[in-house]
């Protein structure tokens, strides 16, 4: 076998050897690279005029930020009544008036502003009727 490689055998084994370098860094030298990005990130730069004809630009660090207050918890209402509940039903003053007395809670709806909604049957009425939370008592 003869002892020199052709050129195209030694860019093929050269290329080898770079590829296997770049794909084995140690952690250390790209734990490295990373802060250097990130104090390149936070640097801001200063004009300076040091004379009438030449500007110098320095680069300080940028001041360090406020940490994000942690958000309020929200508190989330429920429904008052649950479905089967037997409720008491005062119809609004305004509008038609309807029949005052015991409702079954049929289904929860959702809330319209501040007050959840219910769907209400009576037995004696054939139809069931929608209200809000604020119109209902338990019974």
């Amino acid at each position: 076998m003869p002892k020199t490689l052709t050129k195209s055998a030694k860019r093929a084994a050269k290329s080898a050897r770079t590829s296997a370098k770049k794909t084995t860094r140690l952690p250390h030298v790209l734990a490295k690279k990373a802060a250097k990005a990130l104090r390149q990130s936070t640097m801001t730069r200063a004009f300076v005029r040091t004379s009438k004809n030449s500007d110098k630009i320095i680069q300080t660090v940028s001041p360090p930020t406020q940490p994000l207050v942690a958000a309020q918890p929200i508190m989330v209402r429920s429904h008052k009544y649950q479905i089967g509940e037997i409720v008491y039903y005062t119809s609004p003053s305004f509008g038609r008036a309807a029949a005052n007395g015991s409702y079954t809670v049929v289904k929860l709806l959702p809330s319209e502003g501040d007050d959840y909604q219910y769907r209400i049957k009576n037995t004696e009425e054939a139809f069931e009727r929608v209200a809000k939370e604020s119109q209902l008592e338990r019974a």
